[in-house]
């Protein structure tokens, strides 16, 4: 089956070779732009949409601050006590390079060292005015609409 008898009859010719899939007319089949997320939406408020958010999100970010606090554990610095199972299982590997304890011992020092990094940071918001806040959360809620409304068809 091929041709323009197929494509009358109503079968799919979308995975035909574009030479076969000609109209009743002899004319190749017109491809339509698709807008933002494959929709009938439209590309232009996607692209606005998208510059707020990120303005938005860069200037929110821009008013935090991050810092570390200490390793305590019971009143104790522990940063030292989170080493020693990483350096006891690179002393393993150093030992047995194939050992899964030594490699264990690696993976689980190396996860605690993370998590202790993570658990120790403090996020703060540092003081600005009442405007630029709503100028910063504006945008990004105002881009993120944007973005939304974009991938509806309208």
């Amino acid at each position: 089956m091929g041709g323009p008898a197929s494509s009358i009859a109503g079968h799919s010719n979308a995975s035909k070779p574009l030479e076969e899939r000609v109209s009743a007319t002899g004319e190749a089949p017109q491809h339509r732009f698709q807008g933002a997320g494959g929709t009938s939406g439209g590309i232009g408020e996607f692209l606005i949409g998208l510059a707020m958010v990120v303005v938005g999100v860069y200037l929110f970010l821009q008013q935090v601050t991050v810092s570390t606090g200490f390793w305590i554990l019971w009143g104790y610095n522990a940063f030292g006590l989170s080493l020693i199972p990483l350096l006891v299982g690179i002393g393993w590997l150093f030992f047995d390079g194939r050992s899964g304890i030594g490699w264990l011992l690696v993976v689980l020092g190396a996860l605690i060292i993370f998590a202790g990094i993570l658990t120790n940071l403090q996020v703060y918001f540092r003081p600005t005015s009442l405007f630029n806040t709503i100028i910063m959360l504006g945008l990004l809620a105002g881009g993120l609409g944007l973005v939304a409304r974009s991938l509806r068809p309208h």
